[in-house]
């Protein structure tokens, strides 16, 4: 009963507007109130933000939105795309696939879903759109494009996930190289049928000759230093990710400061921008671990798990009726707001049935890169409508066929697991 009678609460100030992370924070401390008294309700709030701010691992999160700031101010996106459509231009739908492959290499230094978005839309769009690219074509693939930020380390949104889970963040970021690749081979696949269809759509670009093409290829000697310091040391067992994160924003940061003069008020409005996002994602974290705290004292999570493991079906049922609810949710709620509300609750109920939490953070993340894209929430297409001055409904459309395929993917990654922790499973 009381569980019910907070979610509702906590329902109710996220329609009245409230910030997620207060209304998980007041629901929360109403329902410890009510259940534990007051007594219990004020240590509730004075030992959590504590034991949050004590996670070594929370520091990644701050560490990589500062990377991610000196990365989108050092220009080193126009270069992934320049040497992408060098390579890819003469293939039917060259520059949408290179446009997918600038958008892994960008999310591989990046981290942020909509940044990505909006760093493609000023990058790649102009170029497909001056090249006679169909304007809702080249709008869904950047789009797309910009969700491979969420699944290539160093994922915010994986992050998040792994405090939350309570699971190895380093293993879990390696876990997502080996679905990323699979999700941009779909992107470029499918880029290329529906160039083939109906070739006016996207026309092929300018001849490069081998020897400019080889020489381009200087230009991505940036983003593979900075893949080294983050995903290359995780991998290897030099560092450990918070270590990783602070190298990354190190290399980062001298590239930027070598590729142009900065003056002091840029350089204190990236920071700025970064500690700003980091305090927002620590006040969620804080009102989900709060609300986590409320669960456990009615076992509302344990009676789900003992309702859930009664129930006369198949695990493989439960997992994928959780799968169905993330991408309805995915077309209402905030990707964050899913995860906070969500993992604390799932978490357990997933690993009760014997299901490895490291891949099910691989799954929750590509249904949730579909979230970013599709109607009536998807971010990421009000993102590229907004830069393209394109409508919205269109970006949507564009994006109907990278939908079906990243559906393919998901379905692939659902039946062979091993897919998501082969490479985790070799780390040192």
């Amino acid at each position: 009963m009381s569980a019910a009678v907070i979610l509702a609460l906590l329902f109710t100030l996220l329609l009245l507007g409230a910030p997620i992370g207060f209304a998980l924070i007041l629901s929360g401390f109403a329902g410890i109130l009510w259940v534990g008294g007051t007594t219990a309700a004020l240590g509730v709030l004075a030992s959590v933000p504590h034991e949050l701010a004590g996670k070594f691992e929370f520091l990644t999160i701050p560490m990589f939105l500062l990377m991610a700031e000196f990365v989108l101010r050092s220009g080193v996106a126009d270069d992934l795309f320049k040497v992408a459509a060098a390579w890819c231009g003469r293939v039917p739908g060259g520059l949408g696939m290179a446009t997918a492959l600038s958008g892994a290499g960008f999310g591989a230094i990046c981290g942020s879903s909509t940044a990505s978005a909006a760093t493609l839309s000023a990058t790649s769009l102009p170029a497909m759109l001056k090249h006679g690219y169909e304007r809702r074509m080249a709008a869904g693939v950047v789009a797309i494009s910009g969700t491979l930020a969420m699944l290539i380390p160093p994922s915010i949104a994986m992050i998040i996930y792994g405090l939350l889970a309570d699971v190895n963040i380093g293993k879990l970021l390696i876990a997502g190289v080996v679905p990323a690749i699979f999700v941009t081979a779909a992107i470029m696949l499918t880029t290329y049928y529906l160039a083939r269809r109906d070739p006016s759509c996207a026309p092929l670009s300018e001849q490069v000759t081998w020897g400019e093409k080889f020489r381009l290829l200087r230009l991505v000697a940036p983003m593979l230093v900075l893949m080294m310091a983050v995903t290359g040391v995780i991998y290897t067992g030099v560092a450990t990710p918070t270590e990783a994160s602070a190298m990354g924003a190190l290399v980062s940061a001298i590239l930027y400061f070598m590729r142009g003069r900065r003056t002091w008020a840029e350089v204190a409005d990236l920071v700025g921008r970064a500690t700003r996002t980091s305090c927002m994602v620590a006040i969620i974290l804080l009102g989900a671990h709060v609300f986590t705290v409320f669960f456990a004292l009615t076992q509302t999570t344990q009676s789900l798990i003992g309702w859930v493991g009664a129930l006369p079906v198949s695990p493989w049922v439960i997992i994928l009726c959780l799968t169905l609810m993330y991408l309805v949710l995915g077309c209402f709620l905030d990707q964050i707001a899913i995860l906070v509300l969500t993992v604390p609750i799932v978490a357990p109920l997933v690993s009760s049935l014997g299901f490895d939490l490291i891949w099910f953070g691989v799954i929750k993340i590509v249904t949730a890169e579909l979230g970013m894209v599709t109607p009536p929430l998807g971010l990421n297409c009000f993102v590229v409508s907004k830069y393209s001055r394109t409508p919205v409904q269109e970006v949507f459309h564009g994006t109907v066929p990278h939908v079906v395929a990243h559906l393919a993917v998901l379905a692939v990654l659902l039946l062979f697991p091993a897919l998501s922790l082969w490479l985790p499973n070799q780390m040192k």
